[in-house]
């Protein structure tokens, strides 16, 4: 019996994540000059934090490794995921917009590299580039969308649906602009995502696999059926 091999992990450079984003291929070229000469990228540890709640952040991310959660964690310890963000995509716009404090920790499910776009050329654009805005609107009306269904789910869906929907968020546009559907995400990280344990993440995922809604492989997920993940998300 031949064994699977192991997906090598998705990793860009600098320019190659700038190359596949939306918002930069619709930029002038002077303007996208000025964000290559401004942006630089800073790794991660696993469980390392990118921005804890009640810092100022002073940039714009992009992922070219790894997966970063969001999640907001109370006094005693109990903690909520809001999704997490997968290699290609770009997050944090809301706090640099609305200039307060972040409400929410980022936090390294594994090793990561993130990109940085400062925030003096992050409002450089917002005040120069019309295209830019609009491509933020969209972006925050998706997550805005996205949070609000995390919100429904907490509290009205079953653990299977959960883990479903935490499976469709990284295959989400937003999430996941690169559009794959083999997810580098192991068991753990999935049951992180989902903000259920180990063991009822296995459980529902192994009847998500019994179902012939998604396919374990070797390193990660497959989703096999998406519009049957959504309707189990819903």
């Amino acid at each position: 019996m031949t064994r699977p091999q192991r997906t090598t992990a998705a990793s860009l450079t600098l320019d190659e994540l700038l190359d596949q984003s939306e918002w930069f291929i619709r930029l002038d070229e002077d303007a996208r000059r000025q964000v290559r000469a401004d942006i630089s990228e800073r790794a991660v540890a696993q469980g390392a934090s990118l921005g804890s709640f009640g810092e100022h952040q002073r940039a714009w991310f992009g992922v070219l490794e790894g997966l970063v959660k969001w999640a907001i964690t109370a006094r005693d310890g109990r903690a909520v995921t809001l999704g997490g963000q997968s290699v290609g995509s770009w997050f944090g716009e809301g706090t640099l917009i609305r200039a307060t404090p972040r409400q929410s920790d980022l936090v390294a499910l594994r090793h990561s590299r993130v990109a940085m776009l400062p925030l003096d050329t992050f409002d450089w654009l917002r005040r120069n580039r019309p295209a830019f805005n609009d491509f933020l609107l969209q972006q925050v009306n998706e997550r805005l969308h996205w949070f609000m269904g995390n919100f429904a789910a907490q509290g009205l869906l079953d653990i299977d649906a959960q883990v479903a929907r935490a499976l469709v968020g990284m295959v989400n546009p937003l999430l996941n602009p690169r559009g794959e559907r083999h997810l580098q995400l192991s068991q753990e990280e999935l049951a992180n995502l989902a903000a259920v344990s180990r063991q009822s993440c296995n459980a529902a995922l192994k009847r998500l696999k019994d179902a012939g809604v998604v396919r374990g492989e070797y390193g990660g997920i497959e989703v096999i059926d998406l519009a049957a993940l959504q309707r189990l998300a819903e």
